[in-house]
């Protein structure tokens, strides 16, 4: 049994689950969210508790349920507590501002790179332009904007100038002539 794909969901306050067929709808404080499940896997409700379970135990079932289970936490967890991507901005005269809800970034290029926000992704900038926080109920697309953010300037391995995740770690190089 997978111990991912038997653990239950616990249903938070506030947080309403719709099941039709295998399309599931969550909402919750903090937005919607709907998702097409694979049909064969099996979606129960019962005390505020949602479990998922297989009808056999092939190999294509193993692999389906726990990635289930983990889609629909991700979706309760969105809908009641958010997801937020963390982004720091190194490098001298690197830096980020709000224009109204875009995310408008200066970071060595000949113009500023702006970005609207899509759906429900909320920017928010600190510390003097140098951290970005990105959050919204999607997981999944929480951090496919973070990573379009990021591939704007990657960190290069040299300086270490560039936009790179809160806890991500660059390794540096040494130059041409072996100073570190």
């Amino acid at each position: 049994m997978s111990r991912v794909g038997k653990a239950p969901i616990e249903l938070p306050k506030g947080v309403s689950v719709d099941i039709d067929g295998s399309t599931v709808a969550v909402k919750g404080p903090k937005g919607a969210l709907t998702r097409t499940l694979h049909p064969e896997m099996v979606i129960a409700i019962e005390d505020g508790v949602m479990r998922v379970t297989r009808p056999t135990d092939s190999r294509q079932h193993r692999s389906l349920h726990g990635l289930t289970r983990a889609l629909l936490n991700n979706m309760v967890t969105g809908v009641s507590a958010g997801f937020t991507r963390v982004l720091q901005i190194e490098g001298v005269g690197y830096r980020a501002e709000m224009d109204g809800k875009t995310l408008v970034l200066y970071v060595g290029y000949s113009h500023p790179v702006r970005f609207a926000p899509e759906r429900d992704i909320a920017y928010n900038v600190e510390e003097r332009g140098r951290k970005v926080t990105i959050s919204g109920s999607d997981k999944e697309f929480v951090g496919e904007v973070a990573a379009r953010v990021r591939k704007t300037r990657p960190p290069e391995p040299y300086k270490g100038k560039g936009i790179r995740y809160d806890n991500e770690v660059v390794r540096r190089k040494a130059g041409k002539t072996g100073k570190v």
